[in-house]
């Protein structure tokens, strides 16, 4: 039975990945930061690993990683999902502690969780497996008043390649998936209009979060060695493409 580990499996995204992950017969290991969320996730499904965590912290991530993988005897996979955003504003409008604090968790919680997951990844036995970072299409290009996320994407972007070419060796593949307006708690204010590039408001297609989960599903089952590097996973109509 192959294994991951979701992080921010609590909600949004990581909720919607696992429970798809989940009835596909892999074992999940939950990670966010409160347990009741994570227990939601689980739906008491006995191959469902409630794992409570910070990302941002590396002691803890190492213990919850070094312990799941241990259990089930490899760790196969990671969806290095937990982030967060801020109410968007020009640039001198935004605070510079929720700069910091989104890049600690969408920066570095990602890079810890990556970390840890590599490592044990490279010390297994048959050695590999595959980190999925999630994305964004603001990894490419962002938003009116955007700057703290759109930063730590595209710092995101920066993770993946690197790991990417470190894993060579070590037969570890890593990916990305890109998302646009999946529609989460999160993104639930495309639906009522948000600000545009010209400045106007309105409102944006979505897409059902389930598209994503069963892409992140895809990347992951391929064998190692054959690799997604990047997946856009977008409503068709949003405003990337011709972005202003």
């Amino acid at each position: 039975m192959k294994t991951i580990i979701i992080t921010g499996a609590g909600s949004g995204v990581g909720r919607a990945t696992a429970k798809v992950f989940l009835d596909a017969g892999w074992r999940v290991g939950l990670v966010g930061r409160r347990v009741e969320p994570l227990e939601a996730t689980a739906g008491g499904n006995p191959n469902a690993r409630v794992m409570p965590c910070d990302v941002t912290d590396e002691a803890q991530v190492a213990e919850v990683f070094g312990a799941a993988a241990k259990d089930w005897g490899r760790l196969d996979a990671i969806f290095n999902n937990a982030g967060v955003s801020v109410k968007g504003a020009p640039v001198d409008e935004l605070s510079v502690d929720d700069f910091r604090k989104l890049i600690e968790i969408n920066v570095v919680g990602a890079f810890i969780a990556a970390r840890a997951a590599f490592g044990i990844m490279r010390h297994q036995d048959p050695q590999g497996g595959r980190i999925i970072n999630n994305g964004s299409v603001s990894a490419y290009v962002p938003r009116w008043g955007s700057a703290p996320y759109t930063a730590s994407k595209h710092a995101v972007l920066g993770l993946t390649r690197t790991i990417s070419l470190d894993g060579r060796k070590f037969n570890i593949d890593c990916g990305q998936i890109d998302i646009g307006n999946a529609l989460t708690d999160m993104a639930h204010a495309m639906t009522q209009g948000v600000p545009q590039a010209d400045g106007s408001i309105a409102v944006e297609p979505v897409i059902d979060v389930k598209h994503v989960a069963e892409s992140v599903l895809h990347m992951a089952d391929l064998p190692l060695g054959t690799n997604v590097q990047f997946m856009t996973v977008m409503a068709s109509g949003m405003p990337f493409i011709g972005r202003g």
